[in-house]
């Protein structure tokens, strides 16, 4: 799988990442990892996990972070969301998923030094990332987790328990002072949607704003870096905000 940007199919701008295969699980890697580095020394990372027929990573999203001293990372993945919403325990070809993103968290970790990572995900990607730190929720291999969904959940039959920090940024009609309301509240659920753990905010802009082909980004940008800041400290809570 290639990494596809809003802008190109090539993977313009960033450098491939070697992971190396697990025989025990798999023959072969079936993940593929891109970084874009920031333009200065860095232990903050964002980490996006793009499944096949995903929308293109916004190419602003990409910038907005690296100019705020995030390393970007793209995982790569070739999953069908079937196998992970029949049941209350992950299907066996879930297996090879979970190690993908183990395989690729760890990368960031124990060989590139990060000490933060932001794992993000938009489309199918949301589905798979939400699955993965739910079945690693003991390990919390997230600081955060940053979904891009529209009526992102209903398609889980159960609820998921993600241990670390959600946010779910969707399209929707709602009045802004509905939206600030939801934003401070921090609500664990929103309507028509799966429980995902115990520190969920659901936050819904208008369409124009809130998917990777929006006209008007600002207050998306706004937003994901007001919860963002919540959740970090010092200097880099300074960068977001």
């Amino acid at each position: 799988m290639s990494l596809i940007t809003d802008r190109d199919d090539v993977s313009s701008g960033y450098e491939p990442v070697e992971l190396p295969s697990d025989p025990v699980i798999r023959t072969r890697p079936t993940v593929t990892m891109f970084r874009r580095r920031a333009a200065r020394p860095s232990r903050r990372a964002v980490l996006h996990v793009q499944v096949t027929n995903d929308p293109p990573v916004p190419s602003d999203l990409v910038s907005w972070y690296t100019e705020r001293g995030f390393h970007f990372y793209v995982a790569g993945l070739r999953w069908t969301p079937r196998s992970g919403l029949l049941g209350r325990r992950p299907a066996r070809s879930m297996a090879a998923t979970f190690a993908d993103l183990d395989d690729a968290c760890a990368h960031l970790r124990r060989v590139d030094g990060i000490d933060t990572v932001i794992v993000s995900a938009h489309g199918t990607g949301a589905q798979a990332a939400a699955l993965w730190c739910d079945a690693r929720r003991a390990a919390v291999p997230a600081d955060a987790l940053l979904l891009y969904a529209s009526e992102f959940g209903r398609q889980f039959r159960r609820g998921l328990d993600i241990s670390c920090p959600v946010l779910v940024l969707s399209g929707g009609g709602e009045k802004p002072e509905q939206v600030r309301g939801r934003h401070r509240a921090g609500i664990r659920r929103g309507p028509g949607n799966t429980r995902l753990g115990p520190h969920v905010t659901w936050l819904r802009l208008p369409d124009a704003e809130a998917g990777p082909d929006a006209r008007d980004r600002r207050r998306f940008f706004d937003e994901m870096g007001r919860w963002l800041g919540a959740y970090m400290y010092g200097q880099a809570r300074d960068q977001l905000l």
